[in-house]
């Protein structure tokens, strides 16, 4: 007797199992895509930031491969190429993005800073030059304060570096660049003061160290600032100061700062040993 109402009950079932399958088809597509698309921008971001640069470059050639009219694809090969120090291809590759009818001047800005990377500074000159003055950002203002070096518009340099210093929260290496622009001018004091301010914002940056170091040595200033370093970094330091001091004539004092840093590097310090041996020689 309960067979007919278990076959009836089995059939009510599939009937609305059937009836929930339509809408929840559709729902699961639309998830699915969802997830994809949230998967595909955080594999952009992994290729973009961590990722091996030419790794990352073959993915956007494939992605871009795929789809040539995704212009964050054009933007993430463009990327991926800067990285990857293939500076002349990171040109047409931002060139390629700067057509796309989605282009910003954040593009054109990178396309800027792509063409001082392969040294063609007329060009990087030009593009910024194409962009409204109402574009105003940090990056686009270092990039104009190196294109006036370039020219050697000092008053513009300085005015660009010092806008540039103000727009961001980490101005280290536009301070950095600013002092070395101001070391190639002969402006040793000034350099130096901007070196010290790089490295009271960021106490990792050698290269900040390396040129206060080469500032003080170019006014026969040879005692190691008291700036953060490590040991190693303090026998580099001693090695750019004993290389200043014969590029002074003052040889003697070239040979004991070359000593120190032998004698300070917790390896064996080959080039200062190179340094010495060829002063000794000399």
């Amino acid at each position: 007797m309960r067979h007919p109402f278990l076959f009836s009950l089995c059939m009510f079932g599939v009937v609305a199992t059937a009836a929930c399958d339509k809408p929840n088809s559709g729902s699961v597509e639309r998830s699915i895509a969802g997830v994809n698309v949230i998967d595909e921008t955080n594999l952009n971001d992994v290729m973009l930031t961590v990722a091996d640069p030419n790794e990352s470059v073959s993915y956007f050639q494939r992605a871009v491969s795929d789809d040539p009219d995704r212009i964050d694809h054009l933007r993430g090969l463009a990327s991926s190429l800067v990285r990857a120090k293939r500076s002349t291809e990171a040109v047409g590759a931002w060139q390629q993005v700067t057509r796309h009818p989605d282009a910003t001047d954040i593009d054109r800005v990178d396309l800027a800073d792509a063409n001082i990377r392969a040294n063609n500074w007329k060009e990087a000159e030009a593009v910024l030059d194409r962009i409204p003055p109402t574009h105003e950002t940090y990056k686009r203002y270092r990039l104009e304060a190196m294109i006036a070096d370039s020219n050697r518009e000092w008053k513009k340099a300085d005015s660009f570096y010092e806008t540039a210093a103000g727009m961001t929260t980490k101005p280290a290496g536009v301070m950095n660049n600013w002092g070395y622009s101001k070391l190639t001018r002969g402006e040793f004091k000034s350099a130096e003061r901007l070196f010290g301010d790089a490295i009271r914002q960021d106490q990792k940056l050698f290269t900040a160290k390396n040129n206060l170091v080469l500032a003080r040595g170019a006014q026969r200033n040879y005692e190691l600032p008291v700036i953060p370093m490590d040991q190693t970094e303090r026998a580099q330091l001693l090695h750019t100061l004993g290389l200043s001091a014969v590029k002074q004539g003052d040889v003697e004092t070239a040979k004991g700062l070359l000593r120190d840093a032998i004698e300070t590097h917790p390896q064996h310090f080959e080039a200062a040993v190179r340094s010495l041996r060829a002063l000794e020689v000399n």
